[in-house]
């Protein structure tokens, strides 16, 4: 098994280390991540500049490697298209994010959104977060990320989606189960903060809390809560079928 891994944290960040050696027990490894972080970039991709593409030795390993000075869709797309084109990666992982992607967050994630960009080239993916951003032990959740490639892999008839995994910060011995699980509901509180430049010109910090919701008792934000692995299949098609049909309901004319 040949897989790409990718994150949005950038190349040299730790979660993407130990992701990147674990995953080497059970396949080839390659590396194609931002040269630094690309957090909440979602789904961008870049056109308007040159994407450069440099190999790096990724830390204390002979993983190959490839810092890219764009997004992790970028990322994704370049390594599977341009660098590996005759070596199509069977799987690829993003990860492990230095926080959660929980609910209607993947739709800002970069780490998601990598994922989302295989499945669109047919390629099985996962997306591995943390659940705490001040939590920063790895290990564990890339062993589990390694046993959930393994399952993928042995089941081709999972195409077309992304496995999101959300994986607790509590002592292992604290992690009640796995639950297969929905998207939540998450919003937040924004607060623009205003700042002048030396010229007197206005610029803007954006900064915000979780708002607390009512979540469905399935939803990964429960899950995550208390203190189950939490695995949510996404698919990138946006159409909302209930909608469609009622539309097709109206009757237009021309």
């Amino acid at each position: 098994m040949r897989i790409l891994v990718t994150n949005d944290d950038g190349i040299f960040a730790e979660g993407i280390y130990y992701l990147a050696k674990g995953l080497q027990n059970i396949g080839e490894v390659i590396v194609a991540a931002p040269n630094t972080e690309r957090s909440a970039t979602g789904h961008a991709i870049t056109i308007h500049h040159p994407l450069r593409v440099d190999k790096v030795k990724f830390f204390d390993t002979t993983i190959e490697a490839y810092s890219i000075n764009g997004t992790p869709a970028d990322c994704v797309k370049l390594a599977t298209e341009a660098l590996l084109k005759d070596r199509k990666p069977d799987l690829v992982v993003s990860g492990i994010n230095n926080g959660p992607n929980l609910g209607t967050d993947v739709i800002y994630s970069g780490t998601v959104s990598a994922a989302v960009e295989a499945a669109i080239m047919d390629i099985p993916s996962i997306a591995i977060s943390m659940g705490n951003i001040h939590i920063k032990e790895y290990t564990d959740a890339s062993d589990f990320a390694c046993r959930m490639a393994e399952k993928i892999f042995h089941h081709q008839s999972i195409i077309d989606t992304i496995i999101n995994i959300n994986y607790p910060t509590c002592p292992k011995d604290k992690i009640k189960g796995v639950k297969v699980t929905t998207l939540g509901i998450r919003k937040y509180a924004n607060t623009f903060i205003e700042r002048k430049d030396p010229r007197g010109n206005s610029y803007y910090w954006t900064s915000g809390t979780v708002v607390e919701m009512e979540q469905n008792t399935e939803s990964d934000i429960v899950a995550l809560k208390d203190n189950y692995i939490s695995i949510t299949p996404i698919h990138f098609d946006l159409t909302h079928f209930k909608t469609f049909e009622k539309i097709k309901s109206w009757n237009f004319e021309i």
